[in-house]
């Protein structure tokens, strides 16, 4: 054994028994437990990031763990490798995305193999391959046959630039959030799967999901946004664009008596009929298509609109009510309309102080709290006013009394309804899986049959960054069916569509006859622990969802769920760094600046260290490009080695919550490997013994080094295990190291097998966060198999049987001895060896004990008045 520990050699001798013994690839075996534990898989961008490395530790460490536990564990990685960004990069470096996606992916496989992890790459899979897409489109016709797929034109955000539509959440004060141009509302022929059909499910299974984040499954049931409400009908008193009568949805039929107007949105059948003949409402509709739809900003972007000179009839009263076009109101969402009551909703007041309109208040506190409507709207549920004959009703019982008066007038109806709307899974750009659907002469369209798929993309393409490559290719379009010309589809497929199944094809890459073998996939499925950020919260896991009770009801999986248990990891945080020019920032990587720091650490100056500039320290934020303060896990790998990269990960916080990146953790990980290795080679170098301990022959030392070796094993595999804190299981291990230290002997065959069985189980414990060091360690230790195959070390109960304890003695709540007593004493004796303890005595002094109070084990309370 070598003296100094050397990070880089010990790591490839690991990396490459493993690469040779083909440690981490599984097949399905039916009489063992199965373990399957998955990261989210990375985008092929070229280059790790600290995020990953945290995301991939920890399922690392979880999967190792679950592994020593004797179960079959599945733990595999592949490639989201369609998208926008790679067309992009492409075009920035005059190349086509296929060869940067795949360059990327080469690259990116070496970094992760660097860092140790345990993925079984016989698994590996890029979702640009055919072989994965191919299965993609034979699912969207099948779903097409069953009529859970559809075309319609739809309204959408586009972006000129990028020449794609873009969701809301895209969408950043008006311009597309990855290139800042400014994005347009275009009406496209779109195709849409049926997720709405399920809403009702997908809401109710979350019950079915106990070990998820409370937090997720919230935001979830927020997403799908069931609501009871009341669908109801204001009439026109003429027709416009062939319509009669409009709807409306409301949550609040209890404020319907409150209406003073209504708003449409600008894409309303009846606003785009009345902007024909108004140049002013159309470019007011123009305008309103360049806004942002994001929630966060609807809610606080300045409220605009114009009156269209229309009136609509209240349903109850009959009066006439004004007909706005609002800027608020979205098309996406009900029917384009709302019934507007300024009083009661705070959107409504805000736009009828600006354009100075009516507001009426129907509704007044429970508790006869005053109200003041020139401050804001008053949203509380209470009891309504001037509400004519429902004057007095509390909420839920004017909710079932209008509803009733509406249903008897024949203008509306009680309903249930939904936030969440179809998924639109069409783009209208290059690099994604083409829509397997064919484009009919007269307009109409039929599914690609299977024998003709995949439908391959061209991946040696140009792009010039205007439009597809295969919207700009005509013969690639031209197809024929049964003798007759037909034309492909050239919208590609959103890539949400391939992380939705992902997981699954995992469990049979190689499968060939179908989009998965149902036996093995119902072996590993569902996943029994998932890692990802909670940003995924909402659109990835609900559509995976979605997807996997969608292949559940093909008849491919025979489970309802995708994944068991879900750990969303915190995002990675470091000190940053920047010049200030005339408002323009630039941002110095914390590798390219030295700091001066207080003695408590905190930056007090920062300077440039190639041109000495003072600079201005950022604060802690989020490791990103923006802010050129990332961490390169590579070089950070050259520096110090894997170990200590994945040591410091998980132990610098839970895995749940934000890590701070600093160099000072990062040495101290360091330091505590060299401490692990130099403690084994002092070890090694006192000498072996092959002697079994006798737990009744030890002395106190041996026992009380054994004793805290059998707690730590306790207690760290209740750590990774059932609590995950992995922090914790590391800081145990740490202590246990400095328990050898201090108490081992080594001049005696029982000291020697003691300090033997102690640093066992330190290199088992750790052996999941810091695997290449344990793998070395553990032969140095005189083991003859593998690490790798070892199972999670025993409890000796025997060995956690304390002799004695550390009895604490307070008078009047104030600690005043420690004692040592037996650990079998009863209440009696330690009651009395607690009185008569000289210090105890003296701080009773003249005073008469009132009780004492006995906790075995541990505590004896005086209470002397």
């Amino acid at each position: 054994m070598e003296e100094q520990y050397n990070p880089s050699a010990v790591e490839a001798s690991a990396q490459e028994f493993w690469e040779a013994q083909k440690s981490f690839e599984v097949k399905e075996d039916t009489g063992r437990e199965k373990f399957y534990c998955l990261s989210m898989f990375p985008y092929p961008s070229g280059k790790l990031h600290m995020g990953h490395v945290r995301n991939y530790t920890i399922t690392d460490v979880i999967t190792r763990y679950q592994r020593m536990q004797g179960k079959n564990v599945l733990h595999p990685m592949g490639w989201d490798a369609f998208g926008l960004p790679a067309e992009n990069a492409a075009i920035q470096n005059k190349t086509a995305p296929a060869k940067w996606t795949y360059a990327n992916i080469d690259y990116m496989k070496g970094q992760l193999k660097a860092l140790g992890f345990g993925f079984d790459w016989s698994r590996e899979l890029a979702t640009c391959q055919p072989s994965y897409y191919r299965w993609e489109q034979w699912f969207f016709t099948r779903l097409y046959e069953k009529g859970l797929v559809y075309k319609k034109n739809s309204a959408v955000n586009w972006c000129p630039h990028d020449q794609t539509v873009l969701a809301n959440e895209q969408v950043e004060d008006g311009a597309c959030w990855r290139c800042g141009t400014t994005v347009e509302r275009r009406e496209l022929a779109q195709w849409f799967i049926k997720i709405t059909d399920y809403a009702e499910e997908l809401l109710a299974d979350l019950d079915k999901l106990p070990e998820w984040p409370e937090q997720v499954r919230t935001m979830q049931r927020n997403w799908i946004g069931k609501s009871l409400g009341v669908e109801l009908s204001f009439a026109l008193p003429e027709t416009v664009a062939d319509m009669d009568h409009f709807d409306v949805y409301t949550t609040r039929p209890d404020t319907l008596m409150g209406v003073t107007y209504v708003s449409l949105a600008a894409e309303h059948p009846i606003a785009l009929e009345l902007a024909e003949c108004d140049p002013a409402l159309k470019a007011f509709i123009a305008e309103c298509k360049k806004q942002s739809l994001s929630e966060a900003d609807m809610a606080t972007m300045d409220k605009r609109g114009m009156d269209t000179g229309l009136k609509a009839i209240h349903p109850l009263t009959g009066k006439e009510i004004p007909i706005w076009i609002a800027n608020y109101v979205l098309m996406d969402y009900g029917s384009g309309a709302v019934m507007a009551v300024p009083a009661h909703d705070q959107r409504d007041w805000e736009f009828a102080h600006k354009y100075q309109l009516s507001m009426m208040q129907v509704i007044e506190s429970i508790d006869g709290q005053s109200i003041d409507l020139d401050k804001a709207a008053y949203t509380e549920k209470g009891k309504l006013v001037n509400s004519g004959n429902f004057d007095g009703l509390d909420f839920s019982d004017a909710f079932t009394a209008i509803s009733d008066a509406l249903l008897a007038a024949g203008k509306g109806r009680m309903t249930t309804n939904y936030r969440l709307r179809d998924w639109g899974v069409s783009r209208q750009r290059y690099w994604g899986a083409p829509i397997p659907m064919y484009n009919l002469a007269d307009g109409g369209e039929i599914p690609v049959p299977a024998e003709k798929l995949p439908i391959l993309l061209p991946e040696d393409v140009e792009l010039d960054g205007i439009q597809s490559p295969i919207k700009a290719d005509s013969e690639w379009r031209k197809d024929e069916l049964n003798g007759t010309p037909v034309e492909r589809e050239t919208d590609t497929l959103d890539t949400f569509m391939e992380s939705s199944w992902y997981y699954a094809r995992y469990t049979c890459p190689d499968f060939e006859e179908g989009m998965l073998d149902p036996d093995r996939a119902n072996y590993w499925l569902p996943v029994d622990q998932y890692v990802g950020g909670i940003e995924h919260a909402i659109l990835h896991l609900l559509y995976a969802r979605f997807f996997h009770k969608l292949m559940r009801d093909e008849g491919l999986v025979n489970s309802d769920e995708p994944f068991k248990q879900l750990l969303c990891q915190g995002m990675v945080l470091a000190e940053s760094y920047y010049k200030d020019d005339s408002g323009h920032k630039t941002w110095f990587n914390p590798a390219d600046v030295d700091v001066e720091r207080d003695d408590k650490g905190k930056p007090i100056k920062a300077f440039v260290r190639e041109s000495g500039e003072e600079i201005t320290a950022g604060g802690v934020v989020k490791m990103s490009k923006s802010k050129n303060n990332g961490i390169d896990p590579h070089a950070a790998v050259e520096q110090y080695g894997a170990d200590t990269l994945r040591l410091f990960t998980m132990f610098a916080a839970p895995p749940e919550q934000t890590l701070e990146w600093h160099d000072a953790g990062v040495e101290g990980a360091s330091r505590f490997l060299r401490k692990l290795w130099k403690t084994v080679h002092t070890h090694v170098a006192a000498g072996s013994s092959d002697a079994q301990i006798d737990q009744q022959s030890l002395n106190d030392k041996q026992q009380q080094l054994r004793r805290k070796a059998h707690e730590t094993i306790q207690k760290v595999g209740d750590d990774y295990g059932r609590r995950q804190t992995f922090n914790t299981a590391i800081a145990a291990v740490m202590e246990l190291l400095n328990e050898v230290s201090k108490l081992a002997e080594r001049d005696c065959e029982q000291g020697l097998a003691v300090e033997r069985e102690a640093l066992q189980a330190t290199v088992l414990l750790l052996a999941p966060v810091t695997p290449h060091i344990c793998h070395e360690l553990w032969k140095v230790l005189g083991n003859t198999s593998s690490l790798i195959d070892a199972p999670w070390p025993k409890v000796n109960e025997k060995a956690l049987v304390r002799s004695s304890i550390t009895l604490v003695v307070q008078v009047n709540g104030k600690v005043r001895a420690k004692l040592d007593a037996p650990a079998d004493a009863d209440k009696e004796s330690l009651e009395k060896l607690a009185l008569e303890n000289d210090s105890v005595q003296k701080f009773i002094g003249d005073a008469t004990v009132r009780k004492v109070i006995v906790v075995p084990g541990k505590l004896v309370n005086i209470v002397a008045k």
